[in-house]
């Protein structure tokens, strides 16, 4: 049975579809993944057939309509009857349903975040464009995985579907062969993602100015780096805050280990956001860090089941401050039993029964 993934982006850093390729192929799929150009080629090696289209577009408006086109051909190409489509968020869903219809093929959608609910689309036009599509697809699609349980619940109100199934982007249990509860002078403060605006990093940065001893590293590239690099020179804090660029994720585990505390600050400019759980969540309690999280359903769910770290109320200075101090003073060895508790339920290893349940039922239901 041949699975073709298709996402959007260049492939490269985006574990998520890495683990459920890698998950499906050890189960006995034959996978081929699509990606496109869009941020570049980098060298990859993948234990499976990977292929990334080349976009002339140089902005998103024009990509995403130049992608799926070639998407569409592409897939027309590559599916026969054996194949299951695995459409990774609504940028790659148009050309997937129009293939698996015209082949007769089933489709499986995966949507990592409500992508219409994004700040980056919030109150423009664009934003329609999105939300008409996810109306008109969404419904017709009988085959659903979301990245969160809120996220799930807000499809199945919002469209009036069955509920989606619930695959958590939980990373791959990591065997410490050090102590990670060794604490540094001074202080690491770790935000590792995509500097995108919402984010809480323009907060967090002035914010600094009154965390003793401590020190912000920002692992991750974005379109908000140079404007986040300027408030920091403003502020005169090139000396507390480090931006490392994007790290492949091989190399931002090594580096994830050694923070004291990590963040996940995001502010709620749009549903996507507020509902969400982010990846690096998990990543940093995979890593044994302690966290400082949004006040969001998810995320606070965390903090209130294994006592991991702290919620922030609000995004001014002295919340911040605060509740990082506050985090940073207990120390990671403070939360050491909750953060081992936490690791051993929040991985992929308890995430890919059901993902490979669902393919399964897929094949069930449409090759016998």
């Amino acid at each position: 049975m041949k699975v073709i993934v298709c996402v959007f982006n260049n492939l490269y850093t985006d574990q998520r579809v890495e683990k459920v390729c890698r998950s499906l192929l050890e189960n006995g799929y034959q996978i081929e993944l699509i990606g496109s150009s869009w941020g570049g080629l980098p060298e990859m090696n993948r234990p499976y057939t990977f292929h990334r289209i080349n976009l002339n577009a140089r902005n998103l408006k024009l990509a995403y309509p130049e992608f799926n086109l070639k998407l569409y051909r592409e897939l027309l190409k590559r599916a026969d009857k054996n194949t299951v489509l695995l459409a990774n968020d609504l940028d790659t869903l148009a050309a997937s349903y129009l293939v698996s219809k015209k082949l007769n093929v089933p489709l499986v959608y995966d949507s990592h975040e409500i992508f219409t609910e994004m700040p980056a689309v919030n109150g423009r036009f664009t934003q329609k464009i999105w939300r008409k599509l996810e109306r008109n697809l969404v419904p017709k699609i009988n085959y659903m995985i979301t990245a969160s349980d809120s996220y799930a619940t807000w499809f199945e109100n919002k469209y009036h579907i069955k509920k989606p199934v619930v695959v958590q982007n939980f990373p791959v249990k990591i065997s410490h062969s050090d102590d990670t509860s060794t604490e540094n002078y001074p202080k690491i403060i770790l935000y590792q993602g995509v500097i995108n605006p919402s984010r809480g990093l323009d907060k967090v940065i002035p914010a600094m100015k009154t965390i003793g001893n401590a020190q912000l590293w920002i692992v991750g590239d974005g379109p908000k780096r140079k404007e986040y690099e300027a408030l920091t020179k403003s502020n005169k804090l090139e000396q507390k805050i480090k931006f490392f660029g994007k790290l492949p994720p091989s190399e931002l585990r090594k580096l994830t280990v050694k923070a004291d505390v990590g963040l996940s600050i995001e502010e709620n400019n749009g549903e996507s956001y507020y509902y969400s759980l982010p990846n690096k969540i998990s990543d940093y309690i995979q890593a044994g860090i302690p966290i400082v999280v949004s006040n969001f359903p998810e995320m606070k769910r965390i903090i209130e089941q294994f006592e991991v770290g702290e919620c922030i109320t609000n995004h001014s200075e002295q919340e911040l401050s605060s509740k990082i101090t506050r985090v940073l003073t207990k120390g990671k060895k403070f939360y050491s039993e909750g953060l081992v508790s936490a690791a051993a339920q929040l991985c992929w290893e308890n995430e890919e029964p059901k993902l490979i349940e669902l393919f399964k039922k897929v094949q069930t239901e449409n090759f016998q």
